[in-house]
């Protein structure tokens, strides 16, 4: 059976099953409790219309007191303004979800409830002294919804009384509330009823496949993924086998391109070995130079020494490219970010590769855009390497006697958009979309020129998205290349 089917069953189940065991609870609580409303409150007649009409209840509630007051009004009316009696009376009426108020000429002279919601503009007029029926009541609306009987009368000395029963609507017969709780705790033991029977039918329907998912997960939990789920059923669980056993085929598939990348990784180790190899045996050369004599100029010895100092700084740089990568790979670069002027900051850069560019007959333009009070926040040491790796990378790939560097800042909205442009030998379009990915490298040849890790760009990218930026390029092969990166602007926020 479709799980579907089952849980339309139990939907059936749930709504009609507790709705007969209610009606028939109810039932015979209704006769029960009916039975002590009569005999508590002396009604007669039948009790459900009592229970069904509040009205009802509550007048008949008050019936005799109203007698006595009726009684009292006739006989000894100034009674009626003694404050000692009025208080008995009303404390009789509070047992009764009732109070008495009492006026006099306009004015009323007694309000049995301390917090009363003002009622002498709503009570009724004087209407002089008839005989009332005992179970004539009317209904008062306004902040309080309540049913008022009245009483008038003549004080002795001739001035028009009044005397209002005032009983609350929202009051309810404690053997009513009775009956509610009493039927609230049976509905909720009916549904727990019911909901327990459902849900060990339902159990018992999808527990072998639960326990086949179990024992897969158990074996994904172990590393083993060697194995295979198979549907025992052609319903929603057995669709859930299905995917668990494709997400098995998927992990599967992620762990053989984890291997495939410890692979690269060793590859990379291989790579960066030659890559220390080359300027460690060239340093061995010239040092063996100028140990066997061959330096034998000045001229040639400081040749040599130069060239074991160049070598030196590269393998000091490429050590140095590798501590950032495992940084990077760890999340762990250390960052302090900082408000920075950019129009201040770029022209230190500026300034600062410059001379490097002017030594290398490399032609070096810069444009700032932007408004010379802009901010950003960044890490500037940070900032710094990005620019000296993409322009170092510019000074890598220059095949042109005359190399030029452009340097633009822009103002784009909320960010600061920098272009970094040059000349060289441009990017093949193949290559474009991965230049940025961890080891790839565009020149497979790996001269000493243009050799490298091939991480460099993948270390901009990875500093310029903890930036909260982005990094894009173009390239036109034979023309050149332009990097862009764009840094969130700095901005006060305003309370």
């Amino acid at each position: 059976m479709k799980l579907r089917t089952r849980l339309i069953i139990s939907f059936c189940i749930i709504i009609f099953v507790p709705v007969l065991l209610a009606v028939a609870t109810m039932w015979g609580f209704g006769r029960y409790q009916m039975r002590a409303i009569r005999q508590i409150y002396n009604m007669d007649g039948n009790a459900y219309d009592y229970f069904v009409n509040s009205f009802k209840v509550l007048s008949h509630f008050t019936k005799d007191t109203y007698k006595s007051l009726q009684q009292v009004a006739k006989e000894t009316p100034d009674q009626l303004a003694d404050p000692a009696y009025l208080e008995q009376v009303n404390q009789e009426l509070s047992k009764k979800y009732s109070y008495l108020i009492v006026r006099k000429g306009s004015s009323l002279i007694y309000v049995g409830l301390a917090n009363s919601p003002s009622l002498e503009e709503k009570l009724p007029a004087y209407e002089g002294e008839t005989p009332a029926d005992p179970e004539s009541v009317f209904y008062l609306e306004g902040d309080e919804q309540s049913l008022v009987r009245q009483i008038d009368f003549t004080f002795q000395d001739g001035e028009e009384g009044s005397i209002f029963i005032v009983t609350a609507m929202e009051q309810i017969v404690p053997e009513v509330k009775g009956i509610l709780a009493d039927l609230s705790i049976s509905i909720v033991l009916i549904l727990i009823f019911t909901a327990g029977m459902l849900t060990i039918w339902i159990y018992q329907g999808i527990i072998n496949p639960i326990r086949k998912l179990k024992v897969a997960a158990q074996n994904i939990k172990e590393g083993n993924l060697d194995f295979h789920i198979e549907p025992s059923n052609q319903d929603e669980i057995g669709e859930l086998c299905q995917t668990f056993e494709d997400m098995r085929f998927r992990l599967k598939e992620s762990a053989e391109e984890k291997v495939s990348s410890e692979k690269e990784n060793k590859v990379l180790i291989r790579n960066i070995s030659h890559d220390l190899k080359t300027p460690i045996t060239a340093i061995k050369g010239y040092v063996e130079g100028i140990m066997d004599g061959v330096a034998d100029t000045p001229e040639k010895h400081d040749k040599y020494i130069r060239t074991i100092y160049n070598k030196a700084n590269e393998m000091d740089a490429l050590i140095d490219e590798l501590t950032l990568y495992s940084n990077i790979d760890t999340n762990r670069i250390p960052y302090n970010f900082n408000r920075i002027n950019v129009a201040d900051y770029f022209d230190d850069c500026v300034d600062e590769v410059g001379l490097d560019l002017e030594s290398k007959n490399i032609q070096l333009t810069y444009i700032d855009y932007a408004d010379k009070d802009v901010l950003i926040i960044a890490d500037p040491e940070q900032l710094r390497r990005v620019i000296h790796n993409i322009i170092g990378n510019s000074i890598k790939y220059l095949d042109k006697k005359q190399g030029f560097i452009s340097i633009r800042i822009r103002d784009v909205g909320d960010f600061i958009q920098v272009e970094i442009e040059d000349n060289g030998k441009g990017i093949a379009a193949k290559d474009l979309p991965y230049i940025f990915d961890r080891f790839y490298r565009t020149d497979a040849s790996r001269n000493s020129s243009t050799g490298g890790s091939g991480i460099g760009l993948s270390i901009v990218k990875k500093i310029i998205e903890d930036h909260g930026g982005k990094i894009w390029a173009n390239s036109k092969e034979g023309t050149g290349t332009i990097m862009y990166f764009v840094i969130r602007k700095y901005q006060e926020v305003m309370n």
